[in-house]
């Protein structure tokens, strides 16, 4: 008989949790469609964007990405608003009344938690970068103009060994100006190729590097060719050079942690937005269960000033929580802070409140 109550209390929690979630993150998204449409309107009506494309390959890929992006606050926010009325309608007092114990209360939470967490890695790692893409697509299709690189000294590690260099690079026309390659054995200088540009044929699917000029290194002696042009095979592609911003949110979890991998072994400098990408899709998730407990550690409890006051201290905490991740990521990116211990910083702080809440809720 004990048995079946507990059941039935697990599942009138972890419907009240789930139906709180979902329909705040309904809410949530409804009203960000509509901003974002008042935003874009102009637009799409100026550049006569096809109402088709518009709501299959925007708005239809645009749910997904803010339902996860406002996952960890709303997972908050539910929280402390079913648990807080729970709790003014005396339901929490009775359930631990009848030899529930607070440890075994948290169960269902965490059992909700756990439902919203894997949702939210999936989306994250598999649903959204397939979304997103289509989403980037559409607007560098019918908003944005066409990205120009205008990055300078470009270099690249290709292979162990293999350095390549080039001054410019016009995405436009797949060509790169003032271009070296430099080979090295042991750490000493083999080969190297002076070239006045390198372009990439897209008929042969190679590059053709055009007045060169190479010096081979054999022991004492050298020997210099040169020539007009000569086509190579590189481990690189004009995709390379021709990256938007949001690269990294289009990649699935295995595609981001192989790219991570390449730009690593080509010593490129940019890999710690991929690095914060990669880490922030687990760190997201598991911050469900940090904040679940923060917010029944807080609603639990009755307090003056009501619900009001619940809902009040979690929004401070939630925000607070979301501006230490930007902050911490931000030192990730621009002061050489440890990028993993960057985005799980928040997590371990807020861990240790919750743990703290925790303590003073079951008492």
């Amino acid at each position: 008989m004990v048995t079946k109550y507990i059941k039935r209390i697990d599942q009138y929690i972890i419907k009240k949790y789930l139906g709180t979630f979902f329909l705040a993150i309904a809410l949530i998204i409804s009203i960000s469609i509509v901003f974002d449409i008042s935003e874009n309107i102009d637009d799409f009506i100026s550049k006569k964007v096809p109402l088709h494309a518009i709501t299959i390959d925007y708005y239809l890929n645009f749910i997904p990405y803010f339902a996860n992006l406002f996952s960890a606050l709303f997972t908050f926010i539910a929280v402390i608003y079913f648990t807080s009325k729970m709790a003014y309608n005396s339901e929490i007092i009775a359930i631990l009344a009848s030899g529930v114990s607070y440890n075994r209360l948290m169960q269902p939470y965490m059992i909700a938690s756990a439902i919203i967490a894997v949702m939210s890695w999936i989306l994250g790692n598999f649903i959204i970068p397939a979304t997103t893409e289509s989403r980037v697509n559409f607007r560098n299709t019918y908003i944005r103009s066409e990205y120009i690189n205008n990055d300078r000294n470009i270099h690249r590690q290709l292979e162990p060994g293999l350095f390549v260099y080039m001054q410019g690079y016009n995405n436009k026309a797949d060509v790169g100006y003032k271009f070296s390659i430099d080979q090295f054995e042991d750490r000493r200088l083999v080969s190297k190729l002076i070239a006045e540009s390198i372009k990439w044929d897209r008929g042969k699917k190679k590059w053709v590097i055009q007045n060169y000029y190479i010096r081979d290194m054999h022991g004492p002696q050298e020997i210099i060719t040169t020539g007009i042009a000569i086509d190579t095979t590189l481990k690189m592609l004009p995709a390379d050079f021709g990256q938007q911003n949001s690269k990294e949110e289009t990649m699935d979890f295995w595609q981001i942690d192989d790219y991570i991998k390449d730009l690593k072994l080509r010593g490129v400098d940019n890999v710690t937005r991929y690095e914060q990408e990669k880490y922030r899709r687990t760190a997201g998730p598991i911050s469900t269960f940090i904040l679940s407990v923060i917010g029944v550690s807080l609603a639990s409890r009755r307090m003056r000033g009501g619900m009001g006051l619940h809902l009040g201290i979690g929004l401070l905490l939630s925000f607070s929580y979301i501006m230490f991740m930007q902050v911490s990521t931000i030192f990730a990116y621009k002061v050489g802070f440890n990028t993993l211990l960057a985005v799980w910083l928040p997590n371990i702080v807020y861990s240790l409140i919750a743990i703290g809440l925790y303590r003073w809720a079951s008492r």
